[in-house]
């Protein structure tokens, strides 16, 4: 299903510093697109106020809008910041303490002072009931219930306002967990209230463990966001179906968003990297490393063959000193650094300079803004090398206060003995160098070679440090999309509604019948996944559904996920699953082995089309490259030194221009740094290519 020629599409992402969104409407009276795009401040914690903020500005009339998606950092921010709700966990008798001991996988191993991360449920609010589900999903023991009605007792009076629901083994069978969600229920219908059979089908308890909780700590956070906003919408005019971006790079609606939310914890970075992948596949670049650089953070991730990779092998707060928070949900597989616009340079006890992860966020923002920022933060570094057009900074929305940027540069300047000039090229260097890493983790890490891929760059400060990365990386050509600034709403346009189904079954391959069962087990997960768009009224016609087999290497402990083709079956294309199984283990590893294979489960994906936009080609009227010409300034590219660079409008430029560097596009919401030496060219959808 494509667009409809009489739809209004609105997408909104709130993001740590701005809120972006992208308008399409389609015009009648000249047969074309019409596309908006704005920015205002993020207004935590009341986001939603942020939301309909950005939609005054960019006045849009919600009783003309027939579909709005929306993409959100409360999640993840309610976890990172601590703002959830009080929790109690149920669980089965004798693993109360499942999610205090956690894995062995302490990274600072070293260190005799390391001090473990505290669980999100004390250890007082985790209560154990009896009863017991074995690893196939036979019972047994009995479960007794006699203790709920205690156990709630005791949370009420702790002030408990979400109840997490873990038992043993429920991705095998869920019964005892939905007889005790149903007794909680009737004891206490108003507690927000969540199981793990809810949310995943995947074993491992630890895991399960912490999922659950950290849903339920969000949830009726995330309720009341998500209600407000509706709220919102509604009484400024909107009547259509609102979806929320989910991790899993599809959206769904508010409805089932609200019952699981932590499903929302990467939606914004999802976004962006699957309108990267959209986009790869209209330019015909189907290898393509994603970056997304932002006020607060940057985030990466690699896309093969036009495939985002989705995984639920997830942490929060993961780094080098501590290892986290495991989130087993289906969330795109991504690197994501403390290191945007907004990140603050600092200096140790050893005067080494560091840039991030601390961010100056929203407000005071930047030293340019204005606000009261003191600390230098990499955008004031590149106002100062003549990156940022001072006298055009933010679109020209806001006059850039350099004298603030000189006072938050001088400290730095004089610990360092430097001048300001050299203390901002040399933050941009460490910048830099702190996202090519994280590009190394998706592409040299797991076995892909940089120079086979293309850099698509977004973000507000994507388009500012792309060629520098693709360079050290060794990559063929950038891309900056049209619209980078607000990339990521503009990839909710071109998704569809997506719901990934995950469950862990054991088969010997080379055992009689285990591929027929597996098989039989694959379509079972298949149909139910249809029957979920059946029961909203989703034509089937619009389903598509995508088969993916877990295997291992016999007594392993992990296993790598290999898709199906379209019409290939467990049991009668063994041999050709096996080999591809052989050659992703080696690709990720470096060796095969000659062992027997086992399954140990599946990933269904389902998706549901609901007339995602389909783009179309710019007009151009025969203008010059002249004419784009803004003028020329002097710019400091760190590694190639100081150049005249010659200013573009990137409004003015039109398919088929092409122009070398050293140049500098100035767009509204983000500047584009061509380096000495690079061919830049403008395609039909009017991205910029760059060869390096």
């Amino acid at each position: 299903m494509t667009q409809q020629r009489n739809t209004v599409r609105v997408a909104t992402d709130v993001g740590g510093t701005f809120t972006d969104l992208v308008y399409f409407e389609f015009d009648p009276a000249t047969g074309r697109q019409r596309i908006r795009t704005a920015k205002s401040d993020t207004t935590p914690p009341n986001f939603e106020q942020g939301i309909l903020n950005v939609l005054r500005k960019a006045d849009v009339n919600l009783d003309e809008v027939s579909f709005l998606a929306h993409g959100t950092t409360v999640v993840i921010n309610a976890l990172t910041e601590r703002r959830g709700v009080r929790t109690g966990l149920i669980t089965t008798e004798g693993f109360r303490d499942v999610l205090e001991i956690g894995r062995a996988n302490r990274p600072d191993f070293f260190n005799l002072s390391w001090v473990k991360p505290s669980p999100f449920v004390p250890r007082y609010l985790r209560r154990e009931v009896p009863g017991r589900i074995h690893f196939d999903g036979a019972e047994r023991q009995p479960l007794d219930l006699s203790g709920v009605a205690q156990i709630i007792d005791d949370f009420r009076r702790e002030g408990v306002e979400a109840v997490a629901i873990c038992l043993m083994h429920a991705y095998a069978n869920p019964a005892h967990e939905q007889a005790v969600l149903a007794e909680v229920r009737k004891l206490w219908p108003e507690v927000s209230l969540v199981a793990s059979h809810q949310i995943t089908r995947e074993w491992r308890e630890y895991e399960r463990t912490s999922t659950a909780v950290l849903s339920a700590y969000v949830q009726p956070i995330a309720a009341r966001y998500l209600s407000n906003l509706e709220d919102g919408l509604r009484a400024n005019g909107y009547r259509a179906p609102l979806y929320v971006m989910q991790s899993n790079c599809g959206v769904d609606t508010v409805a089932r968003a609200r019952e699981i939310p932590i499903t929302m914890v990467e939606s914004g970075p999802a976004s962006g990297f699957w309108g990267a992948a959209e986009l790869g596949r209209l330019i015909g670049e189907p290898n393509v490393l994603a970056l997304d650089i932002g006020g607060t953070t940057a985030k990466c991730s690699l896309i093969e063959n036009g495939q985002v990779a989705i995984k639920t092998d997830y942490w929060i707060e993961r780094d080098r000193t501590s290892a986290g928070y495991p989130i087993m949900v289906p969330v795109v597989d991504l690197v994501e650094i403390g290191n945007g616009g907004g990140s603050i340079a600092w200096t140790d006890d050893f005067a080494k300079l560091h840039v991030g992860p601390q961010s100056a966020g929203a407000s005071p923002g930047p030293a340019a803004y204005g606000n009261g920022g003191t600390r230098a933060t990499t955008t004031d570094a590149n106002l100062v090398l003549g990156r940022i057009n001072r006298d055009y900074f933010c679109g020209g929305e806001i006059q850039a206060d350099m004298g603030a940027v000189d006072r938050a540069l001088q400290p730095l300047a004089e610990r360092l003995g430097l001048s300001r000039e050299e203390v901002a090229r040399g933050i941009v260097r460490i910048a830099n160098d702190n996202m090519v890493n994280a590009l190394k983790l998706v592409s040299l890490n797991r076995g892909h070679d940089p120079r086979e891929f293309t850099l698509v760059a977004f973000g507000g400060g994507g388009a500012m440090h792309a060629v520098a990365l693709g360079q050290e990386l060794g990559v063929k050509k950038v891309v900056i999309p049209r619209g980078a600034s607000v990339f990521s709403a503009w990839g909710m346009t071109m998704s569809d509604l997506r719901r990934d189904m995950f469950a862990n079954r054991f088969f010997e391959a080379s055992r009689d019948g285990a591929t027929s069962a597996a098989q039989a087990l694959l379509e079972e997960l298949a149909q139910s996944a249809r029957q979920q768009y059946a029961q909203e009224d989703i034509d089937p016609s619009h389903v598509r559904v995508a088969l993916h087999c877990k295997l291992r290497y016999q007594n392993q402990e992990h296993a790598v996920e290999v898709q199906l083709l379209p019409g290939e079956r467990v049991d009668t294309d063994w041999t050709a699953i096996a080999e591809r199984f052989h050659a992703l283990y080696e690709q990720q590893y470096t060796y095969r082995l000659d062992a027997p294979l086992e399954i140990v489960g599946f990933h269904v994906v389902a998706v549901a089309e609901i007339g995602k936009l389909d783009l179309e080609e710019l007009p151009v009227s025969g203008a010059t490259l002249d004419a784009a010409i803004k003028g020329k300034r002097l710019v400091d590219y760190a590694l190639e030194g100081i150049h005249e660079a010659t200013i573009y409008d990137s409004v003015r430029l039109e398919p088929g221009m092409a122009f070398d560097g050293p140049a500098i596009v100035e767009d509204p919401g983000t500047t584009i740094v061509v380096h000495p030496g690079n061919r830049a060219s403008v395609d039909r959808l009017g991205n910029l290519h760059i060869i390096l």
